[in-house]
């Protein structure tokens, strides 16, 4: 028997009614679903539309339905009710099953708007505690390699052209800084979705007078919706998320594509794990790497996900539509990313740097350049004629092939008047990289002082030990 069947007369067609079944994907909320029911039964309870006993034994139902399925594949579900259309129909006639007509009683003073609203929410708030769980764990992975890295030396870059030397350190920690942003926008999104729709009805409210507070709070939400029309029609968390997922993309592959140049032969400044490359069938010599190239590729499907989110919820009149169905596979397709992100820190654990070719393209290209303006500068000459100053000399040491540190103080004089003895020391590397002694540079100790905070920070996005004996 279907939710709805009352009303009509005719059968649905049969390639329709196998067509519009949700339950071949939404399978996946059952642990949701379950626990929006005992809640909605908790509620029913309260308002003495159950019983003590009859909720227990709802409660015990669901339990049993939820254990049973637990490690069921989705086909297996589908199988098991081959009728059920979507996953809230599937667990009423399971539950009927169980505990008879007791079963269809549990839908008093709810619709299925507010299930998966309900459920939804649930699923989304899970994964996004799973994806920040696994940020944290990839920015550890960065931070102990910027702490293996200590005082070792690498060229930044502009334009792709080598600008200035900064500490290795220093350019983890930019990634790091990129991924506690994205961990900060779930954290947000996190927040707004944690409103519970159960009490919200069909549209207008359940029309029974039940506590909205008790679903909310056995499931953990902050607090009850404030409007049924928007509970029901809400799907703003799921484009929020996956919008937030298409940053974590995005940076993902910003470090897949700087690892892969690096990997070359031509830069040289890493070594790839064997564990996390592959071969060529025709050239015996290569070692690929695949897996920042499939990280590459994978953020295409994450902005696919977005887009088409948002194509479906643009236009849509209030309140619940059946095109809203269509948000939950975009949201079901990027369960990869945690277990993406899981890869990639032990990925990054398992990263060899060439720190001597790294420091040797740091000496090389006047990319202590910088630091002979600013040595000017303290020279009492304005900025922007010691930058032509510096110019000058560095358009003179590439005709004669050599670095600034290599001309001869006489040489230099022909520039300016201003420089003297002392300039070498000023341009030499540790210089250079000190130099930029300001909260943010690469100056060494402001460095050391940027990994310990950024431990901090990683630590708070770290479960706790009673977290982590809850989940299991």
């Amino acid at each position: 028997m279907k939710m709805w069947s009352g009303r009509f007369r005719e059968p649905l067609d049969p390639e329709f009614e196998q067509w519009q079944r949700s339950i071949v994907f939404d399978w996946r909320l059952l642990e949701q679903e379950v626990a929006a029911s005992k809640a909605h039964a908790s509620a029913l309870l309260a308002a003495k539309i159950l019983t003590q006993a009859e909720t227990t034994e709802l409660h015990e139902a669901l339990d049993t339905i939820a254990s049973e399925h637990r490690f069921a594949s989705g086909k297996q579900i589908v199988r098991d009710h081959a009728t059920a259309e979507d996953i809230h129909h599937f667990v009423e006639l399971s539950l009927v099953e169980r505990v008879g007509s007791l079963g269809l009683k549990l839908h008093t003073g709810r619709s299925r708007n507010e299930q998966i609203a309900t459920d939804l929410r649930l699923y989304v708030r899970n994964q996004i505690s799973l994806v920040i769980a696994s940020i944290a764990a990839w920015a550890s992975a960065l931070i102990d390699q910027a702490t293996a890295a200590d005082d070792a030396v690498m060229p930044s870059y502009t334009h792709l052209q080598r600008a200035e030397p900064v500490l290795v350190a220093h350019w983890l920690l930019a990634y790091v800084e990129m991924i506690l942003r994205d961990a900060d926008r779930l954290c947000d999104c996190a927040s707004r979705l944690n409103h519970c729709p159960l009490g919200s009805g069909a549209v207008a409210g359940a029309t029974l007078a039940l506590d909205r507070t008790i679903a909310a709070s056995v499931l953990e939400f902050t607090a009850p919706t404030s409007n049924s029309i928007d509970a029901t029609s809400d799907r703003d968390f799921i484009l929020e998320y996956l919008q937030s997922l298409t940053f974590v993309g995005l940076h993902v592959s910003r470090f897949a594509e700087e690892i892969t140049l690096f990997a070359t032969a031509e830069f040289g400044f890493v070594t790839l794990p064997e564990a996390f490359s592959t071969g060529s069938s025709a050239m015996p010599q290569k070692k690929n790497p695949d897996l920042t190239e499939l990280l590459r590729a994978k953020v295409g499907r994450i902005h696919g996900a977005a887009e088409a989110v948002t194509l479906q919820l643009k236009g849509l009149p209030l309140a619940y539509n059946k095109d809203m169905q269509e948000t939950q596979e975009p949201a079901f397709s990027v369960e990869f990313v945690p277990p993406m992100l899981a890869l990639l820190a032990r990925f990054t654990s398992a990263l060899a740097f060439n720190h001597d070719r790294m420091r040797a393209a740091a000496q090389t290209g006047y990319l202590n350049a910088m630091a002979a303006a600013t040595y000017l500068v303290h020279k009492g000459v304005p900025f922007r004629t010691a930058h032509e100053k510096i110019g000058n000399a560095v358009r003179y040491a590439l005709e004669k092939g050599v670095e600034l540190n290599a001309l001869s103080l006489d040489e230099l004089r022909t520039f300016g008047a201003e420089f003297e003895a002392d300039f070498f020391a000023a341009i030499s590397l540790d210089a250079t990289i000190d130099c930029h002694d300001v909260i943010g540079g690469t100056a060494r100790h402001r460095v050391a002082e940027a990994l310990a905070a950024a431990r901090t920070r990683v630590a708070t996005l770290l479960p706790t030990e009673e977290a982590v004996h809850a989940g299991a």
